[in-house]
C-alpha cells in the first residue's frame, strides 16, 4: 500500500495547528510547532495560502484559516443530517426561549457546533457554526459525555471558579443528567453565561448530538440559581422533536 504523500501531511498539520489555535500564527511559530525547517513552512503556507485555505492579516503578516476552507467545513456541515433535521426545532425554541440556541455533537473529544441560532433581539453575537467547545464546561458538552464518555473525559481544564475539573465530581453530575433526561451549567464556561440542553437520539436511541440554549445567568436561571423548569421543558421537547425526526426517541 503507497506511504503518505508527506507534503499534503504537511499541508494537513498545518490547517489542524491553525485550526486548534486561539488566535494567527508567524511562520516562524507554524515552523517551530511542527518541527519543520522555515523553508518547507513557507512553500506549503504559500500554496495555502494561494487556493484561500489560509489568509494572512496584512499587518501581522501571521496567518488564520481562510474563507475558502471555512466555506468547505459549512458545506460539509449542511449536508449534516444532524443538523438537517435539527433546523426546523432550533428557531421555535429560540423564539420561545428568547435565547440563542446551538445543536452540537462530539468530534475528537470536543463539541462541534453543527447549527446556532441567534437570541432573538438586537444584540451584536458571533456565529458558533463550526467552534469547538470544552465538553466537560458546557451543557452541550456534558450532556454529551453523559451518554458518550467510553472514551474518557478529556483534558478538565479550569475556566472559571465553577468548572468541573474533578474526574469524580464530573462523573457524578454526568450520572445525574443521564438520570434528569437533561443537563445544564451555570458560568462553568463563561462568568454569567448558563446553559441548558438535552440529549438528541438517532436510530435505536444512540445519543448522536445534543440541543440546547444559553444566555446570562439572570434569564436562564430562578432567583435560587437554578435552571428555569420552562425553559428546561422547551428545550426538553425541541430535542424530543429531533430526535423523531431522526427516528428515534425522544426522553
Amino acid at each position: 500500500m503507497p506511504g503518505q504523500v508527506q507534503s499534503i501531511a504537511r499541508a494537513a498539520a498545518i490547517l489542524r495547528l491553525l485550526a486548534g489555535g486561539s488566535g494567527r500564527l508567524g511562520l516562524l511559530e507554524i515552523a517551530r510547532a511542527l518541527d519543520l525547517p522555515k523553508g518547507t513552512a513557507h512553500g506549503i503556507v504559500r500554496t495555502l495560502h494561494d487556493v484561500g485555505f489560509v489568509e494572512q492579516d496584512k499587518t501581522s503578516g501571521k496567518y488564520q484559516l481562510g474563507a475558502a476552507l471555512l466555506h468547505l467545513g459549512t458545506s460539509y456541515l449542511d449536508v449534516n443530517e444532524l443538523r438537517s433535521r435539527s433546523i426546523n426545532w432550533a428557531d421555535p425554541l429560540a423564539a420561545r426561549s428568547g435565547e440563542a440556541v446551538r445543536i452540537g455533537t462530539l468530534l475528537d473529544s470536543k463539541v462541534l457546533v453543527v447549527h446556532h441560532v441567534f437570541r432573538p433581539d438586537d444584540t451584536l453575537q458571533t456565529l458558533d457554526v463550526g467552534a469547538l467547545l470544552p465538553p466537560h464546561a458546557t451543557a452541550l458538552g456534558k450532556v454529551l459525555l453523559a451518554y458518550n464518555a467510553r472514551g474518557g473525559l478529556g483534558d478538565l481544564v479550569p475556566y472559571t471558579r465553577r468548572t468541573l475539573a474533578s474526574p469524580r465530581v464530573l462523573t457524578r453530575a454526568l450520572a445525574a443528567i443521564r438520570e434528569a433526561g437533561w443537563g445544564s451549567d451555570i458560568e462553568e464556561m463563561t462568568v454569567g453565561v448558563a446553559g441548558i440542553a438535552a440529549p438528541i437520539r438517532g436510530y435505536g436511541g444512540l445519543v448522536v448530538g445534543a440541543i440546547g440554549i444559553s444566555g446570562p445567568v439572570e434569564r436562564v436561571c430562578d432567583a435560587h440559581g437554578q435552571p428555569r423548569i420552562t425553559l428546561v421543558t422547551h428545550v426538553r421537547e425541541a430535542a424530543r422533536a429531533v430526535s423523531r425526526d431522526l427516528g428515534g426517541r425522544g426522553q
